[in-house]
């Protein structure tokens, strides 16, 4: 761990409050933009050098899109906010008695008030041996090595002649069958069914088996039953194999075992549940369900002097009592609510009404011109007006002009055409070590698809 301290920025003003932000998701850049203004310095710190949107990683993972579509230099963003900096590195801990933030491999950076939004991780509910064994969906390089997995398990059973051998490998298991669950589930069942279609000669894509998994009694929990039971409906329309109230009890190199039947299958995508990042263990705070960060009304960490908390890695309840739910707008609501807070506290200015979330409803998308929508009250979406609302609110929270024209333009060419102009297969994220053909483990820099003879 460093033992210096960062020394003072020569191109910014001395004496000016300092803040640092960890983490340049939704949360942490709703802080941002609220300061824009603010007689204080700012510091960004992320482990990625990008901001990502996360709901449409999946269209990344199904080569609907390309990672350059969706993902943004956060660096890029902070053009005309020269009291901005940001830092690409790893958190290892927070010394909240001295104010600092320890980042590896540089010196400490001290803080007058610090916001921690570094969101949240997949939880394996204590069977972490799992990971080894299935996918999962936060990153583009996750992403990415599930893309290749996918593309490549069509390739592979190409080339074999052992029927079952073929069936393992264009078998698709997602476990979770909320919204993540629901999207992949769908989009991997039309890039089967239609877009690789008559790309083969020996194999039938669109004999490919996609399972959808979930162990509650319906998908989509947290939206109405009406809703609930249309995604339903689609996927099966659509080929996909649902079962509800199938606990996953296993998770291993030859597939699954959910609801006492074991699948055999090449790909496992996990979507089944998330937790916080340790986050909490950096400054010791007290934690709730799933981990989170407890914070007060106005998203402060209690008993740590100047520490806020916003998005995925907190804990707050609404006033039903209910935790908030771990989606976007919550970290942008808490991440525009603190930037107030710290704007008032800056300026000497009493501080806002007390955090209150807007629940302004939520989507998921099911298909092609087929998606839910849930705005909240008696206002209810399927179908085709569905999917024009999610995909409008989709461009519109995207970042940036250059991303929203060339995502409009993927998505009508591939309403055309059921094309998919990223069917690229690269190298599997060492990270995710996957079991592909079944004969030994794939090493560190092994490609997806074996050597020629």
């Amino acid at each position: 761990m460093p033992t210096s301290t960062m020394t003072h920025d020569p191109h910014q003003p001395r004496g000016l409050p300092r803040i640092v932000i960890i983490g340049a998701g939704f949360g942490g850049l709703e802080v941002v933009r609220g300061l824009n203004l603010a007689p204080a310095v700012v510091t960004v710190i992320d482990k990625t050098n990008h901001n990502l949107f996360q709901p449409l990683l999946y269209q990344v993972a199904t080569a609907a899109l390309a990672p350059s579509d969706i993902a943004v230099p956060v660096r890029s963003l902070f053009t005309d906010m020269p009291r901005v900096g940001t830092l690409m590195g790893e958190v290892t801990g927070v010394d909240t008695d001295n104010k600092l933030v320890h980042v590896k491999g540089v010196p400490d950076i001290p803080y007058d008030h610090l916001v921690l939004a570094t969101g949240s991780v997949y939880s394996w509910f204590g069977h972490d041996d799992w990971a080894r064994h299935a996918f999962t969906l936060k990153t583009l390089d996750q992403a990415l090595a599930l893309r290749s997995s996918l593309l490549a398990a069509f390739e592979w059973a190409e080339s074999r002649t052992d029927p079952d051998e073929i069936r393992r490998l264009l078998t698709f298991v997602i476990v979770g069958g909320g919204p993540t669950g629901v999207e992949m589930a769908g989009a991997i069942a039309e890039l089967a069914h239609a877009t690789l279609a008559r790309d083969f000669r020996r194999i039938r894509p669109n004999s490919a088996r996609i399972v959808l998994c979930e162990g509650g009694p319906s998908l989509l929990a947290g939206f109405p039953d009406k809703l609930s039971a249309y995604a339903r409906h689609h996927l099966e329309d659509l080929g996909v194999e649902v079962k509800t109230g199938a606990q996953v009890e296993t998770v291993d190199r030859d597939g699954v075992v959910a609801g006492g039947e074991r699948i055999f299958a090449a790909n496992v995508l996990w979507a089944a549940g998330t937790a916080a990042t340790p986050v909490a263990a950096w400054v010791g705070a007290e934690t709730g369900k799933g981990n989170g960060i407890k914070i007060d009304e106005h998203c402060a960490v209690p008993g740590l002097d100047g520490v806020y908390a916003v998005g995925d890695c907190t804990y707050m309840e609404d006033a039903a009592g209910h935790r908030l739910p771990g989606v976007a707008p919550v970290a942008k609501q808490q991440g525009a609510h603190v930037a107030k807070v710290l704007m008032q506290r800056l300026i000497g200015e009493p501080l806002p009404q007390p955090f209150r979330y807007d629940d302004q409803g939520q989507l998921a998308m099911v298909g092609r011109s087929a998606a839910v929508a849930d705005l909240g009250g008696r206002v209810k979406m399927t179908g085709l007006v569905g999917w024009l609302l999610w995909s409008v609110v989709h461009l519109f929270f995207l970042i940036g002009a250059r991303n929203r024209i060339t995502v409009y333009l993927n998505w009508v060419w591939a309403w055309l055409t059921y094309g998919r102009g990223a069917r690229l297969i690269t190298a599997i994220d060492p990270q995710v070590r996957r079991d592909f053909a079944h004969l030994d483990e794939i090493a560190a820099h092994r490609p997806v698809l074996p050597p020629a003879a």
